[in-house]
């Protein structure tokens, strides 16, 4: 499960648990008067003056609750004066109507759960212990010192109980609120860090088309012309020769140059597109460029692919793609190697990509930065740096060659989006 989703699902769950509780908070006041005038008439026996004075009371009440609460906007924040007055109407009613049956005490109850929406805090404590004063007030109907401190110490411990709940809910509120503030940043920040990879991709692709126009004039260079002026150069020792058999040898030396330099030139042509990768992943087209090349120089290679594969933007394939066609073109004409090993690992946020043999190995700080070799060491540095990737190269005289290169996971980019 991704970032995402863990996000969505946590935020949907929350949502469903606030909004049971916001639906408790509108039901609860008119379930507990209807369960206390219900268990009253049942119960208690009372003149039919007081009944009466109970059921319009209890309308009243009802009344209050809604006009005073019910219709309350629902947008927060909630109004804190019209709060303040609702609650202390609520207080009176209730402590009203356990004047005529101590069962109205369930309907008070509900103070304990309206005191959690005044503010600020310190107006919480004291709507509790409001509540705890008229809910426990039956107490004190027979005034005497023991039972003046049983009630005093049952206010007491009531509303510091409840009290510390809201008290404790009010820091969980807060830290809830942090962590959607830093969710929101982190999802800003990702969606920032894409435009921006997405941004790099698009400089790259421009900066590959000019490199690869520079690459392909250092092939042409490096291999046909001077293949061309070789065969020129024989050609021309053939008239100057005075026997046929050093004629003959300059032919075939022109001969076995034009080889070389057409197989030079396909070369060039096959590396200026990745193919590969029209219609198949990077570890596919990976697999089929590795195959091609051991069955053409006779190395065995080994292709191990870890993590979950999945699309990449194409000039990040296309980059790794060409770190190991010149690795592997290294191999084969400097390194001598009898084993290449190639591994691609798909991290969250990386992708990485090693490359071994175990040839003549050479100094890396030896080698110069432009030097004969066509695509050359420097050149993939330069093509791995500018997708905001990294490329080293570890190896020794006689021990073997690694390339490694770690490049940004950016996703493939949906058609159309």
């Amino acid at each position: 499960m991704g970032a995402e989703a863990a996000v969505s699902e946590v935020r949907a769950r929350q949502a469903g648990i606030f909004g049971f509780y916001g639906r408790f908070m509108d039901v609860v006041p008119y379930l507990t008067l209807g369960i206390a005038v219900g268990l009253s008439s049942l119960i208690t026996e009372m003149p039919p003056a007081d009944r009466t004075a109970v059921a319009v009371l209890s309308a009243a009440a009802a009344l209050w609750v809604y006009f005073g609460y019910s219709r309350m906007p629902a947008e927060p924040p909630v109004p804190a004066v019209r709060m303040t007055v609702y609650f202390a109407g609520l207080s009176v009613f209730g402590f009203t109507l356990m004047r005529f049956d101590m069962l109205f005490f369930v309907f008070v109850i509900t103070g304990f759960f309206h005191a959690g929406l005044l503010r600020p805090l310190w107006m919480i404590v004291a709507g509790v212990g409001a509540t705890s004063l008229v809910v426990n007030s039956t107490v004190t109907e027979e005034p005497s010192a023991e039972g003046i401190a049983v009630y005093a110490v049952i206010v007491c411990v009531q509303t510091a109980a409840v009290s510390l709940g809201f008290v404790m809910n009010d820091r969980m509120e807060r830290l809830r609120a942090q962590r959607e503030e830093a969710f929101a940043a982190r999802e800003a920040a990702m969606e920032e860090n894409a435009g921006l990879h997405m941004q790099l991709m698009t400089q790259a692709r421009e900066a590959g088309v000019l490199d690869e126009r520079q690459r392909v004039a250092r092939e042409i260079h490096d291999t046909v012309a001077q293949g061309l002026a070789g065969i020129i150069a024989q050609l021309q020792a053939v008239d100057a020769a005075d026997d046929e058999p050093r004629r003959r040898r300059h032919l075939d030396s022109a001969v076995e140059l034009a080889r070389e330099s057409l197989a030079e030139a396909r070369r060039t042509v096959q590396a200026i597109g990745p193919p590969t990768l029209d219609t198949a992943q990077l570890p596919e087209a990976l697999a089929e460029v590795s195959a091609k090349w051991s069955a053409a120089h006779g190395v065995p290679v080994e292709l191990v692919t870890t993590g979950d594969a999945r699309p990449m933007h194409p000039e990040v394939e296309v980059t790794l793609l060409r770190v190991v066609q010149e690795a592997l073109t290294n191999a084969a004409k400097h390194a001598g190697a009898g084993r290449v090993g190639i591994t691609l690992s798909y991290m969250e946020d990386e992708l990485a990509l090693d490359v071994r043999d175990d040839g003549a190995g050479f100094a890396p700080g030896r080698t110069e930065a432009g030097a004969k070799g066509g695509y050359g060491l420097s050149a993939m540095r330069q093509r791995v740096a500018r997708i905001a990737g990294s490329l080293s190269i570890e190896s020794e005289p006689g021990r073997g060659t690694v390339v490694s290169a770690i490049v940004p996971a950016l996703a493939a980019v949906p058609d159309g989006a």
